[in-house]
């Protein structure tokens, strides 16, 4: 069993990512460009090294958590990067949100320098992490998930196994644009609500329970009140941050038009969040689209 991982991204979702492995009692040799989070590791457990390349290299699997496709092939590739330090057949753990071509990409990298791979996307954001109960979304083969399993169990209560290379992020690509599309259609009813002299609460009572229910309603409730525990309870701080929901819903946009499947919802989705996002619902929780929602309603 793999005993040392090193864990390359320890922002908001890779720090706890990180000392949940180390609570499982894995040596995580940590890297990252931000010293805050450097200092966060070294009080979580984690062994903190000078280079990505250096935790790599003393590692028997290589994680990653990093904002984008970009980033994932540029520290993949090069006399530094991860490919080329670390030892002949080391296990990937692609964990970033990357578009399902830069998977294949990062995967092909891999392939061709002798090591294996798996793209395992995480959804449940930041709470999830801490508590180790996300949803972690794996495309590679069955031999490698098979491998890597135990690890992720220690950072995620669901680990689905969907397909070959590039499925994990194919999984995560769909499953962010039905929670853009529902936290929107959400939104929207309460604001019709509203306008119809319905009480917050009282539309919660009825849509929970019946067929309007969906995650964006239960758990992340875009009104204060109903869930005490959503972001809306703690002025919209994320939680899942409007700039992420953006992010993931460009990817969707460009697998959209690259598949042409015609999905008016979703690209009207990707529209909304990317405007949102374009000011200060960057850094709020992206539930906050309902105040968007309401303010457009008073024109």
């Amino acid at each position: 069993m793999a005993k040392t991982i090193a864990f390359i991204g320890l922002g908001h979702m890779g720090s706890p990512m990180a000392r949940n492995l180390v609570a499982a009692g894995y040596t995580v040799l940590g890297f990252d460009l931000v010293p805050a989070a450097l200092d966060q590791a070294r009080a979580d457990g984690v062994t903190v090294v000078a280079t990505g390349a250096e935790a790599a290299a003393a590692a028997d699997v290589v994680l990653t958590m990093l904002p984008a496709g970009e980033h994932v092939l540029a520290a993949y590739q090069g006399a530094d990067g991860l490919i080329a330090a670390a030892k002949p057949g080391t296990l990937f753990i692609e964990s970033s949100t990357i578009a399902v071509d830069d998977a294949h990409a990062a995967h092909a990298l891999l392939l061709a320098a002798g090591h294996r791979g798996i793209d395992a996307p995480v959804s449940g954001g930041v709470v999830g992490a801490e508590a180790a109960s996300l949803t972690i979304m794996v495309g590679g083969e069955e031999a490698d998930f098979t491998e890597a399993s135990k690890i992720l169990q220690a950072v995620g209560k669901r680990v689905v196994h969907c397909g070959g290379p590039g499925a994990g992020q194919a999984a995560k690509v769909c499953n962010n644009m039905i929670l853009g599309v529902s936290m929107i259609a959400v939104s929207e009813a309460f604001v019709l609500g509203e306008a119809l002299g319905l009480t917050n609460q009282a539309l919660f009572d009825v849509a929970a329970n019946a067929s309007g229910q969906c995650w964006a309603l239960t758990t992340n409730c875009p009104v204060p009140g109903p869930v005490p525990t959503s972001p809306a309870n703690n002025d919209y701080r994320p939680g899942f941050a409007g700039a992420l929901m953006a992010k993931d819903l460009g990817l969707a946009a460009r697998a959209l038009e690259q598949t042409g499947v015609a999905a008016d919802l979703g690209s009207r989705a990707e529209e909304l969040y990317r405007r949102f996002a374009s000011g200060p619902g960057a850094d709020e929780d992206f539930s906050a689209i309902i105040n968007v929602i309401r303010e457009n309603s008073r024109r």
